[in-house]
């Protein structure tokens, strides 16, 4: 699965009718080149009105695939950044209390100007008070922008694995209904469907109701070749036979038990210095002075250098390691 750049060109829109594999050809137009499942699950996420749980380690291309569908589709994307802690105040709505009490102090102070009999000043106070639960005092987060947009959007819920299970609760109403209740205000319904997906690192079990409601995408590190092709898609410059050996590095770092294993987008990044640096091929030196780039932690770094950087450096030149 691609992890695609953000400056990838803009592709073709994907409609209900169109089939799997144009939704595919779509998406690739977009800078995203999706296998299989992941178009089946597009394509019918977009056909059933249903959410998209996008599982997988940390790196797949699991955010990318929503921003490539926003592309494709032309819709904007409004993203939802998850994190321990995050409430409904910063995901749906919250009152903006310092206009609210400005209004406050305003309507006090012309009530105390006007010297109104008790009751006018009773009914006074009652409209200021209807009139600080009104739209203009109320800030919108995604959840509540998604819903509210008068166009289509894209709604992205990424890491949602970094909350706890009363947020997910929360989310019920917004997934099952494509709703949201201000008591102050009422019900909001969405007046266009929104394209919503999900992501997970699986850092946690998810709950089985908020699964239920939802299509299921599991991705992992593609293979070999599909890495090369995402390579040499954002990288067309790379040589193909240094693509494939970049890959076959990378996949020996994957194989160890790193704290971080190296992303796709960290792949593209290790293309394109070796292209500046105008490297034809890796050795042991190239590696040595380039693997930071891949590798972002201080023991995973003696290690790779340790198992891979050995392996390198008795390698035959312009051959595999042994």
């Amino acid at each position: 699965m691609d992890d695609a750049t953000d400056n990838a060109p803009a592709g073709g829109s994907i409609s209900g009718s169109e089939s799997i594999a144009e939704s595919r050809d779509a998406l690739a137009r977009a800078g995203y080149l999706a296998d299989e499942p992941a178009s089946l699950v597009s394509h019918l996420a977009q056909r059933l009105g249903k959410p998209v749980l996008v599982e997988g380690p940390a790196g797949v291309g699991k955010t990318e695939l929503a921003k490539a569908l926003a592309r494709a589709t032309g819709r904007e994307l409004i993203r939802l950044q998850c994190y321990e802690g995050l409430d409904e105040a910063k995901a749906l709505y919250e009152w903006n209390y310092r206009k609210q009490l400005l209004r406050i102090q305003a309507g006090t102070t012309a009530q105390a100007s006007e010297l109104e009999p008790e009751d006018g000043g009773s009914r006074d106070a009652e409209a200021v008070m209807s009139d600080i639960f009104a739209e203009d005092f109320l800030l919108t987060r995604p959840l509540l922008a998604a819903i509210a947009s008068p166009q289509p959007v894209v709604l992205l819920i990424d890491e949602i694995d970094k909350t706890d299970q009363e947020f997910e609760a929360m989310l019920l109403e917004v997934l099952s209904d494509f709703q949201i209740s201000i008591p102050e205000l009422g019900v909001v319904e969405a007046s266009s469907m929104p394209l919503v997906l999900l992501t997970s690192n699986d850092s946690r079990e998810l709950t089985e109701a908020l699964k239920r409601r939802c299509l299921y995408l599991w991705l992992d590190y593609p293979d070999a070749e599909r890495e090369v092709e995402i390579i040499r898609l954002h990288e067309p410059g790379i040589d193909e036979a240094l693509a494939r050996r970049l890959v076959e590095v990378v996949g020996m770092v994957r194989e160890l038990d790193l704290k971080k294993p190296p992303s796709i987008a960290e792949s593209i990044d290790w293309a394109r210095a070796l292209l500046l640096l105008g490297a034809d091929q890796i050795d042991a030196e190239i590696f040595q002075q380039t693997m930071s780039i891949i590798v972002k932690h201080r023991t995973d770094l003696d290690l790779v250098a340790e198992r891979v950087g050995v392996r390198l450096a008795g390698a035959v030149p312009g051959g595999s390691a042994p």
